[in-house]
């Protein structure tokens, strides 16, 4: 089949020599899709960096909040000789930590303490 018969529907498609306003509209819709083109490139390529530099972010929260509970609880054994349930126990608050820090970096959560206005929120 000629692509003047591939329009999805199986009618045939008019080629712009057939009609001078529709050439003229094509030439016109093609200059616009380019000056489009042209101004896209330039914001679709930030798009990518916020999205990964989100991503970066959040799980270095994750991370860091287990590292530091898990962290303190070696020392609190350590200090204490309590092993190895002051690791167990700190590990999982620093896992607590870094869903909380993740939540709040991701805008699930407020990111600071709610005020008597916020009584709505809570309720």
């Amino acid at each position: 089949m000629s692509d003047r018969m591939n329009n999805g529907k199986g009618k045939p498609r008019p080629s712009a020599g057939d009609d001078p306003a529709l050439s003229r509209r094509l030439r016109d819709l093609d200059r616009k899709l380019d000056e489009h083109r042209s101004a896209a490139p330039a914001e679709t390529e930030e798009r990518p960096k916020q999205g990964t530099a989100l991503a970066m972010r959040l799980s270095a929260d994750f991370i860091a909040g287990v590292v530091l509970g898990a962290a303190l609880g070696w020392g609190f054994d350590r200090l204490f000789g309590t092993s190895p349930w002051g690791l167990a126990g700190f590990l999982l608050l620093g896992f607590a930590a870094g869903i909380l820090a993740v939540m709040r970096s991701a805008g699930v959560m407020k990111a600071g303490p709610s005020g008597p206005d916020d009584i709505g929120d809570r309720i």
